[in-house]
């Protein structure tokens, strides 16, 4: 125990360390406001732009992931776990972000939201060839966002997520969702329109990040890589790669914003093939006035060139 003059300096220092700990919790951008709004914490860029079209001006939503931060394998900060424990409720997919995964594990599990629940996952990978797969290769692939048919199903489940926890405004958070299903619907159709008459059905990519898109719009995709857009091709299958779009005339390598473009450049070059971005929408890049919709509807104008659409 201690006694006399250092027994004063330890309480002391003791009764900073809880006010800073109490205002740490109570300043955390995810906790419910002083103006009466739900703090939501959502995982990455789509769920947050869905949480806030759904919200509107009855929700603040804060973004685990900074712009520009390539979101799968997030480190969280002290501060980011405090918010997702402070939330009100937490907006994620599960198996997509172990971090966030094991914080909401810790102290937000009752009132989290996993759209991976809203819609079964697929499968991440389909080998060109017999043979094993490898660890990067294998589990669900996350990327549903990328079939706005399915983002519509989950802002339909957001909005009974922040209904259930604001009555008063759950109405509004349901006109919210179908006003934002309405324009899903029409990008929907402006795909289905516009990849419906190609030369060429099949893109090569260099994650394998787009296998929702290809099947809802008729094509097929070849991923470089598996489902760790960070994880280094192996030589067979960079070599398998290039024998398939070598045999299938592919003329475009699609690279995506935020992990570097070199594998596929040198594939490009490799097969005499151009290099082109195909963005999975997985965050927006720093100082950009882009959202999901003006990407996605970048992303098919990109796909109409590359495989020919009439």
């Amino acid at each position: 125990m201690y006694s006399g003059p250092l027994r004063a300096v330890v309480t002391a220092l003791l009764a900073v360390g809880v006010a800073a700990a109490a205002t740490g919790c109570s300043s955390s951008d995810s906790s419910a406001a002083a103006d009466g709004k739900l703090g939501v914490v959502a995982a990455f860029y789509p769920l947050q732009y869905v949480t806030q079209q759904v919200g509107g001006d009855h929700v603040s939503v804060t973004n685990l992931v900074e712009p520009g931060t390539e979101p799968h394998d997030v480190e969280l900060s002290p501060k980011q776990v405090a918010q997702v424990t402070d939330a009100d409720a937490v907006v994620y997919l599960r198996e997509f972000q172990p971090a966030v995964d094991d914080a909401v594990d810790s102290g937000a599990k009752n009132k989290s939201l996993d759209v991976a629940g809203v819609a079964p996952l697929s499968d991440g990978y389909v080998p060109l060839e017999e043979g094993e797969l490898h660890e990067d290769e294998k589990g669900k692939d996350p990327h549903v966002w990328l079939d706005p048919t399915r983002l519509a199903g989950i802002a339909d489940a957001v909005a009974k997520k922040l209904g259930d926890l604001d009555p008063d405004h759950a109405a509004e958070y349901t006109a919210n969702a179908k006003a934002l299903n309405t324009k899903l619907g029409t990008l929907d159709a402006e795909y289905k329109s516009g990849l419906a008459s190609c030369k060429q059905k099949t893109i090569v990519v260099s994650h394998n990040a787009f296998g929702y898109l290809a099947a809802r719009y008729g094509l097929t995709q070849v991923p470089i890589t598996g489902l760790t857009p960070e994880e280094e091709p192996s030589a067979a299958r960079l070599a398998e790669v290039a024998k398939y779009a070598k045999e299938n005339g592919v003329t475009v390598i699609f690279f995506e914003t935020l992990v570097s473009p070199k594998i596929a450049q040198a594939l490009a070059s490799e097969v005499g093939a151009k290099a082109e971005v195909l963005d999975p929408i997985e965050g927006i890049a720093k100082e950009s006035n882009d959202d999901y919709f003006s990407v996605m509807r970048t992303n098919l104008t990109t796909l109409r060139g590359a495989l020919s659409c009439q």
